[in-house]
């Protein structure tokens, strides 16, 4: 599933090619998405004017005359500029033909990812309102999860990704983060010290400004805007490593399954 890297990653590519621009005509070639797209889905984007392209959590907004898009890629999805003319892909779902001939495709083969055309404040969307913090802002510091870590019984790897903790931390980057804070998954989230949570906030930022740098993480299905892979995975301590020799000590990365999601770690660098 492509994470907050893979998801900034696409806004910033994409923020050239619409920003500025006006969408002319909207083709809807499949509306059976996550959830199926309103009969005035078209009709409500063509003509406006796009006007900026951010991010929240793991969604995609762009902003416009007429109302935020709001996008989510799911699990397989990705939004990728394309020049006139280029014929469609198989699972591009659907496309936004810009004023300047260029294309908006979103394509994605489960359609487990999302369209919504929103006016008002998108942020008081059922999907946005009550996420927690970004990662990388000041807003997620250690006081903040130590604070929120008390009296918790549930792993800190689950506690990392439940969006209303904070956003945009998905299986990827929580298994690479504790492994450079020294924190075994499994832990409990309350017997944290306020060291450990200071070492796995530093360490989110860290894991995640590296993977935006090169593009995010492709395992599997995610491209950016321009079609291309995230090559943050050849920077993977212990994610899908499950046997190979630990990258700081040799001992083989271990594998469970925790919360119906696969987690690594390095049993002597994590305790």
């Amino acid at each position: 599933m492509p994470e907050l890297p893979e998801v900034e990653t696409t806004g910033r590519g994409l923020a050239p090619a619409l920003v500025g621009h006006h969408i002319a005509r909207v083709r809807v070639r499949d509306r059976r998405l996550r959830w199926r797209l309103p009969a005035g889905f078209e009709a409500g984007l063509e003509g406006a004017r796009v006007r900026d392209v951010r991010r929240r959590a793991k969604y995609l907004l762009i902003g416009t005359d007429r109302g935020t898009l709001i996008v989510h890629l799911g699990m397989s999805g990705s939004l990728r500029a394309a020049a006139s003319g280029d014929p469609p892909r198989p699972h591009d779902h659907v496309e936004l033909e810009l004023d300047s001939g260029r294309l908006l495709r979103f394509n994605d083969p489960r359609r487990f990812g999302s369209l919504h055309l929103v006016q008002g404040d998108p942020l008081e969307h059922p999907l946005l309102r009550h996420l927690g913090p970004e990662p990388l802002s000041a807003d997620f510091d250690a006081p903040y999860l130590y604070a929120r870590t008390r009296g918790r019984r549930v792993a800190i790897k689950q506690l990392l990704m439940n969006a209303a903790i904070v956003v945009g931390v998905g299986n990827i980057y929580a298994s690479e983060a504790l492994f450079r804070a020294r924190v075994r998954p499994q832990r409990a989230a309350g017997r944290l010290t306020r060291a450990e949570a200071a070492r796995i906030v530093a360490a989110i930022k860290r894991v995640l400004a590296a993977a935006i740098k090169v593009g995010g993480t492709t395992l599997r299905d995610y491209v950016n805007a321009e079609g291309l892979p995230g090559y943050f995975r050849q920077k993977l301590y212990v994610y899908e490593r499950a046997g190979l020799p630990c990258r700081r000590c040799g001992t083989p990365i271990r594998q469970r399954v925790q919360g119906q999601r696969s987690t690594y770690w390095c049993p002597s660098c994590q305790t």
